[in-house]
């Protein structure tokens, strides 16, 4: 058994086939699909979705890269959303939202404090409500750090990450896995791939962000990612640490479940 942590499956790239997309993925032993929300629009579109599929979960939450065409208001919507969507055992998260301090354009000045005050807000959300968050990390490490030690252990997933030994355990303390998924199949990704043998494996999840961060074995002109290859990620997982594929699923499988403590309920939801 298998769980993707984080992918986009309501993407344009997947109107085609999305569907076909899912069926494969379970075929491939993934069991449970988490779909983030980027942003108000697909609140709705991401919940139904996950009602569609087999093992479907979601989070709802404001991603990093679509705070500056946001309302203000949309953090009201938010949280209303939530609130309504506490019932439904496929809501497991806050999610997409952290920071993003690589596009040049949002990392300082007025963006960058947009940024900062709508993750603040959303942080907020996750605690008064006790849920976990799916954390959008990109050269901004420390600061969301600053903002979850306000909070207390909020918990959740690292996504993508890429930071230091320490910051990755600083976010550990807090009550994170750690997203692997396809950088980490590239071997010119080092600091991801000692994460992958350094860290306990108690700590480290599985993900796609499907229909991005391809694997490796994704050549042009199919690059785009699939829920599906997570059975490969989890191969090359286990062969970094010199364990079998089933090792990894297990101990994956199991951290998932940890830190996103509701998601249980949702796989179980194809069984009432």
């Amino acid at each position: 058994m298998l769980i993707d942590t984080h992918c986009h499956l309501d993407a344009a790239e997947f109107d085609a086939d999305r569907q076909q997309v899912a069926d494969h993925a379970c075929e491939a032993g993934v069991q449970s699909i988490v779909i983030p929300a980027i942003e108000r629009a697909n609140f709705p579109i991401v919940r139904d979705l996950a009602g569609q599929i087999a093992g479907g979960a979601y989070a709802l939450g404001i991603h990093p890269l679509y705070v500056q065409r946001a309302d203000d208001s949309d953090l009201d919507v938010l949280r209303d959303t939530i609130k309504q969507s506490l019932g439904d055992p496929r809501f497991v998260a806050i999610g997409e939202i952290g920071l993003d301090f690589f596009v040049p354009e949002i990392s300082s000045g007025e963006p960058r404090e947009r940024q900062e005050r709508f993750y603040a807000a959303q942080l907020a959300m996750a605690a008064e409500f006790h849920l976990p968050v799916l954390l959008h990390v990109r050269r901004s490490q420390d600061i969301l750090l600053k903002y979850l030690r306000r909070h207390g252990r909020i918990g959740g997933v690292a996504h993508a990450f890429n930071g230091s030994a320490q910051q990755a355990q600083a976010f550990i303390d807090q009550g994170f896995a750690l997203g692997m998924g396809g950088a980490m199949t590239y071997e010119r990704a080092l600091q991801i791939r000692r994460h992958a043998v350094e860290v306990d494996l108690a700590h480290l999840v599985l993900e796609t962000d499907a229909p991005d961060i391809p694997p490796a074995w994704l050549h042009p002109p199919q690059r785009r990612n699939r829920p599906g290859e997570l059975a490969r990620i989890a191969g090359v997982l286990a062969d970094l640490r010199g364990i079998t594929a089933a090792q990894v699923a297990h101990a994956t499988t199991a951290n998932a479940m940890r830190v996103l403590p509701r998601l249980p309920a949702a796989i179980l939801a194809d069984a009432d």
